[in-house]
């Protein structure tokens, strides 16, 4: 399976797109399709827990001063299922291996397991 969730208003998620042949891809805008419950429980059990899938330069994250509090990993689950804003983005899953967020590093890695 390969699917990315992205924001089709996001420009950075626009390029990273653009970069890649996404042919074969299942793609899914988060804000016309929010992340159900099982959809965030296998990001979070591919990607090794719910803190790393969480956006923390989102806006919404900042305006609710969740940088000063301590999560629990069902607080970050639960982060993640109110609102897309919160899953750091693109995620790419291939098959059993995930790709989270923008990081120069992670689109190479990504582009390198797609060659």
């Amino acid at each position: 399976m390969k699917k990315a969730y992205h924001l089709s208003t996001c420009s950075t998620c626009k390029r990273i797109l653009s970069e890649i042949d996404t042919t074969d891809f299942e793609l899914q805008d988060l804000k016309k399709e929010g992340l159900s419950v099982e959809q965030v429980e296998g990001l979070a059990k591919l990607s090794g827990s719910y803190e790393s899938l969480l956006n923390r330069r989102a806006t919404k994250y900042k305006e609710m001063g969740l940088k000063d509090k301590e999560l629990s990993e069902q607080a970050y689950k639960d982060l993640l299922l109110s609102h897309y804003t919160f899953l750091k983005r693109p995620v790419f899953v291939l098959d059993e291996t995930i790709f989270v967020g923008n990081a120069k590093k992670t689109v190479e890695a990504l582009k390198e397991h797609l060659s």
